[in-house]
This record gives structure tokens, sequence and C-alpha cells, in this order.
């Protein structure tokens, strides 16, 4: 679903620059001028540090593929880390790709969302085709993302509350079972995170927000961690000191895009409007 909608966006970008018969925008990015200063400017740029960083926050998920993984031989280590070293390679030049074409298409009227800027032109159905494939694509990580938060709030309700029937008790329906309370709970935390994404039109923004919040501590906090305690790797070293450094450089990183991603949506609800779209 991911190469499809991504495919698509830069397929379109690249027709659409070569109609414009050439690039727009400029190596130094979107002009300070009219609607946009030079610290909204500065802003934007670390925001935009968020949204990459919310591209490789996939460490959360690596445990779960690599449990689907048939070993030995090879070890699932070595499966790992190739597929891993792949993944972030092909990642990087796609989407690398993406959002230079789609500059490159629309130049400082570049919208969050690429897909959004071919709103106007044809061909209609292959944009359809981008929208259902992201649809699915987010479905399914919804499914996958959720299920934890879903598995801790249920564990919490059988131990609180051990001899209610409406927790406890399921009703069995053919190869299934039918539980009240995870159908009730289940629809209204779905129903009240459609609402509050509805109430946040800021696309950019949130991503560069959440990618700024995920990215240190999942993708690089705790993986560096794990590392230095299962190798044992000495403290005061070259390779514990470069960890180290790693670490603390991507957390600068993280601050800024999230200082930046805050600004942004701070400048965005002084003009917000609900379900604006």
């Amino acid at each position: 679903m991911s190469f499809t909608y991504s495919g698509i966006g830069l397929s379109l970008g690249i027709v659409q620059t070569i109609s414009n018969g050439g690039i727009q925008g400029s190596l130094t990015g979107i002009s300070i001028g009219v609607g946009v200063s030079s610290t909204q400017k500065v802003w934007r740029s670390l925001q935009a540090f968020g949204d990459i960083a919310f591209a490789y926050s996939f460490s959360n998920i690596l445990i779960e593929i690599q449990d689907t993984i048939k070993a030995p031989p090879p070890s699932e280590a070595k499966v790992m880390k190739s597929a891993t070293r792949l993944s972030v390679a092909t990642t990087t030049v796609f989407y690398m790709l993406c959002g230079c074409m789609g500059y490159a298409a629309f130049g400082d009227a570049a919208p969050d969302n690429l897909l959004t800027g071919f709103g106007f032109y044809e061909p209609f159905w292959l944009l359809d085709v981008a929208n259902v494939a992201i649809v699915v694509h987010l479905v399914g990580a919804y499914q996958v993302f959720v299920q934890p938060i879903f598995a801790f709030v249920e564990r919490w309700a059988s131990r609180r509350w051990p001899d209610s029937a409406f927790i406890a008790k399921e009703l069995r329906v053919g190869p299934f079972a039918l539980s009240l309370f995870r159908l009730t709970w289940r629809s209204a935390f779905v129903c009240l995170t459609t609402v509050v994404a509805m109430l946040l039109p800021f696309f950019g923004n949130v991503v560069g927000l959440l990618g700024a919040v995920s990215f240190w501590p999942l993708t690089v906090y705790f993986p560096v961690e794990m590392y230095i305690a299962q190798r044992g790797v000495p403290r005061g070293s070259a390779r514990w000191v470069s960890l180290k450094t790693l670490s603390a450089c991507c957390l600068v990183v993280s601050i800024a895009a999230a200082a930046g991603s805050i600004a942004d949506v701070i400048d965005a609800l002084k003009v917000y409007r609900p379900f604006s779209g």
C-alpha cells in the first residue's frame, strides 16, 4: 500500500514538473515574504525533521516482524540486519524522491499531503487508487498499533472488576467469542480517536509532533541502551562514547522538531475552525 500511493505521488510529481516546463521553488526552500516570516520558516524547517523522523519510527514493530521469521538458517539477527538495511535504504531513496519532486512540482505552494495538491488534475481515478491504498494501509496499521492499548485496558478492567459479568462474560458465536465489554469500549475508543482526528486538521504539524515525540525514545534510546547492556559495551570505550553521542544528537533533533511542530500548531490554532478539513 505504501509503495502504491507513494509511487503514484512520485509519478504525478514528475508529470506535473514536466508540464510546468521546469522546477518550481528554490534550493533554499520556501521564500520569506507575504504569509511566511523568517521565524515561521525556522519553525517549519524544524518541523520537517519531525516529519522525517516519523517515517523512520518503525522500531516498535521490528519485534513483531522478527517473530514471524523462520530461523535457522540463517539466524534471525542476520535476516533482520539485512532486511533493515534494505528497507531503510529503500525508504530513504523513495521518500526523498517524493519530497523533492513534490516541491519541484508545486514550489512554495506544496501541500503537507502531496496527493491533495493534485486534487484538481486528471486522472482522478489514479488519485482514487492512491487514496484507497492509504485507507487500507492506515486501517491495517491502526489495528497493529492499537492492540497493545486494547490488551492493557482489558487486563486492567479484568483485575479491577473480576466478578463483573459485563467484563468477563463472552458469548460464543460459532468459532468466535464475542465480549460485550470489548465490543463497547473498543467501538467507543475508535469513535473517540476518529473525532479527535477530525478536530485536528493540521496534518503536517501533527505528523511532525508525533514523529519528534516517538523517534528518540523508541528508535534510538531504547535500542542503543539494550545493545550496550546485551553486548556489555565497556563504559568510556570508543563504541560506548559513539553510541551515547548518537543518542544525544538524536535527542536534540527530536526536541527541536517537537518545538517547531508545536509552534506551527499554535499558529494554526489562531485561524482554526473545528471540522474544517
